[in-house]
């Protein structure tokens, strides 16, 4: 009798647990410590890469979920507070990829630092290490973020945060 309720009450955390969506986004164009040189830097520390974004893709969004925003973040960078590779904010919740090189209609891609708008590839300096980049997806509240396009990294950070509802990420590493 024991047996049978033990079995019955880990079959309902299974269900439980099985029907529980993960939200969580990743790269089919890139692996760890494998960036095709076309997903490289360009024109930035001896790089010579095309500097094209990786296609990404997501699943399982948050109920609630109104918009999405994307960065790319390398803690490792040699500045003291990493670099800030990418940020994209007001992507509808319907879309559930970026396909190479692209962003979705609509969506605004802001200024990273180095003062360039768009994806910068990675690109850390020769003998500096392994560099870990994460791409982290986030669910905003609102339908759309009136962040200026020209925003430092942390005013988009400190807007993405306290509006989101939930965040997923992944971490590539890369070294030259």
């Amino acid at each position: 009798m024991i047996g049978a309720r033990l079995a019955a009450a880990a079959m309902t955390f299974l269900a439980v647990a099985g029907s529980a969506a993960a939200f969580e986004i990743s790269s089919p164009s890139v692996s760890d410590g494998k960036w095709e040189k076309k997903y490289i830097g360009n024109k930035i520390v001896g790089c010579d890469g095309q500097n094209i974004a990786p296609s990404l893709t997501w699943n399982d969004v948050p109920e609630g979920t109104k918009s999405l925003a994307l960065t790319l973040y390398d803690p490792d960078a040699l500045t003291g507070s990493g670099l800030w590779h990418w940020q994209v904010w007001n992507i509808p919740p319907s879309v559930t990829r970026f396909e190479e090189g692209k962003v979705p209609r609509g969506a605004i891609e802001g200024t990273a630092d180095l003062n360039r708008r768009g994806y910068i590839g990675p690109c850390p300096r020769p003998g500096s290490g392994v560099h870990h980049y994460t791409f982290t997806l986030y669910a905003i509240k609102t339908p759309k973020l009136t962040i200026p396009r020209s925003s430092t990294p942390a005013m988009v950070g400190y807007n993405l945060n306290t509006n989101a509802i939930a965040k997923a990420t992944v971490t590539y590493a890369y070294q030259r």
